[in-house]
């Protein structure tokens, strides 16, 4: 029976599907169905899906034929692009199936124009969409301890928390278009620390320090921070297996770089943005597009002759 907003969500209730079970997706999805939820896939690739099946989800056909078993969808895709095609512009999208009072949520990092579009086409099938883009990486999302950055309805978004809540921290940040907006900026930050991060490691050891002392050293002090956290001991130990590809970050730096308010009335300038995604770009020119983004110090080192 169908129970989508504002119906209160429950395991036993309320049916979930998701597409796009990648690194994030697959953790994201597997704390779903710990949690109790019935959940619907979709995936290009059927046997991607094999160890979410074993723990209890369904494989659909198609992006239609989950919207059509779901209260709830999630996506978490990798470019703007596939969520158009996903969500939006396919025959057999999500939206062509999504039954009234359904929500679809975004959890891609995409454009903020294209989730404003995706929010009213939802509402003309009186359906709602809230984009939630996430940050926290791979590790945040085995441990249910990703920032999840909500644009849409308010009182929709609130009605979500119970499944946000299983993966992570909810945080309303506005309305349609305002997650991924949030999310880019969130990118920007990331990125400038990774560099930060990445340049410091480099000098540390041409000066003959111990990089693990360094990192403990750095410790609650100004330059401590959660991207030292998450990547530090992975870069000195040359783990640059990917949470996040570097080559997402170069689009999602994009975004930023290239950002021009509807209208072309503003732009804003963001050289540091720049620089960082030139970098990045080096990463994806050198090969490393699918390393994780805290292979950036690769770049910082070649450039030093290492």
């Amino acid at each position: 029976m169908p129970t989508p907003y504002p119906t209160p969500i429950t395991p036993t209730q309320t049916r979930l599907g998701f597409i796009g079970i990648g690194v994030m997706g697959s953790a994201m999805a597997t704390r779903l169905l710990a949690a109790g939820y019935s959940l619907t896939l979709y995936a290009r690739t059927p046997s991607k899906s094999l160890h979410l099946q074993s723990l209890g989800a369904r494989l659909a056909d198609s992006p239609a034929d989950v919207a059509r078993t779901s209260d709830v969808v999630f996506t978490m895709l990798g470019h703007p692009s596939d969520v158009r095609q996903i969500v939006l512009e396919n025959p057999n999208s999500i939206l062509s199936g999504l039954n009234p009072g359904s929500v679809v949520v975004d959890h891609t990092s995409s454009h903020p124009d294209l989730a404003k579009r995706i929010f009213d086409a939802a509402r003309e099938r009186k359906c709602w969409a809230v984009d939630a883009p996430v940050s926290g990486g791979d590790i945040g999302a085995r441990d249910g301890k990703l920032a999840i950055l909500a644009g849409g309805d308010g009182g929709v978004v609130k009605w979500l928390s119970p499944l946000f809540n299983e993966m992570g921290r909810p945080t309303h940040v506005g309305g349609p278009g305002c997650g991924q907006s949030c999310k880019i900026a969130n990118q920007i930050t990331v990125g400038a620390n990774l560099v930060g991060l990445s340049e410091g490691l480099v000098f540390a050891e041409r000066a003959g320090l111990d990089l693990g002392q360094f990192l403990e050293a750095l410790r609650g002090g100004a330059a401590g921070s959660m991207a030292m956290e998450l990547w530090g001991e992975r870069i000195i130990n040359r783990d640059f297996k990917a949470g996040g590809f570097a080559e997402y970050m170069v689009k999602d730096l994009g975004m930023g770089v290239d950002f021009v308010e509807e209208g072309g009335a503003k732009a804003v300038v963001l050289p540091g943005a720049a620089l960082s995604k030139q970098l990045f770009s080096g990463m994806v020119a050198n090969g490393d597009g699918k390393l994780g983004t805290q292979g950036l110090i690769t770049v910082i080192e070649r450039i030093n002759g290492k």
